[in-house]
């Protein structure tokens, strides 16, 4: 029980931290526009390791979790929930490790950002009906809907941002550099839509242990 009370915490706190590091890297980097460019990209400036700390806490609090509902989830579906959680927090340690230009950023990103919607949603529905958990159930089932629905705000901002890209006939791919001015009549919405993405996955976590902790 105190093990699990610890993991809670870790998760709780990690989380917390590492919002308070995505909050930090807005006043250190302003020349990153918020409403168009992604967190990736605040490795390309002068506060590298604060990105690097942002994704390592975060990592930290999905690892955390998952090992706190391992033994709390009541069958293999939302074992297999839990499992997902694990490797989107390993997705998002890789985030930190390789950034935006290395080839490794692409894969850390599928293992770290469709897993954790599918994961949240198989452990909520799973872990309404326990005892003590019931009582938040219309919270928690908000609270696992939000990160699938962030993820496809996130997506149709992108297709946007890159059609508008493609008709101004700007360069695209893994090596062209992003302008350093959006041009006019190009919906730049997606920076906005990849940190409210990041609210829901970190906020998740945080309300899972939070939630735990009030049991």
């Amino acid at each position: 029980m105190e093990q699990q009370h610890l993991l809670a915490n870790l998760a709780l706190y990690s989380g917390i931290l590492s919002l308070l590091c995505l909050l930090s890297l807005h006043f250190a980097s302003p020349e990153y526009k918020m409403s168009w460019r992604m967190i990736s990209e605040y490795a390309l400036g002068k506060h590298k390791w604060l990105l690097t700390l942002f994704f390592s806490f975060w990592a930290m609090s999905s690892v955390s979790l998952a090992l706190l509902l391992w033994d709390i989830v009541p069958d293999k579906w939302a074992v297999f929930g839990v499992l997902l959680v694990f490797i989107s927090g390993i997705g998002a340690f890789m985030g930190g490790l390789f950034d935006v230009k290395h080839q490794l950023h692409g894969f850390s990103f599928l293992l770290g950002i469709p897993t954790l919607p599918i994961g949240a949603l198989l452990i909520s529905y799973h872990i309404i009906d326990l005892p003590g958990w019931s009582a938040h159930q219309n919270s928690m089932l908000l609270a696992a809907h939000l990160p699938w629905l962030s993820m496809v705000l996130m997506a149709v901002s992108m297709k946007l941002l890159f059609s508008g890209f493609k008709k101004a006939g700007l360069p695209m791919g893994p090596n062209a550099e992003p302008p350093k001015v959006l041009p006019a009549g190009i919906i730049g919405i997606n920076g906005y839509a990849n940190r409210l993405l990041v609210l829901c996955y970190i906020g998740w976590l945080i309300f899972i242990a939070k939630t735990y902790l009030s049991l």
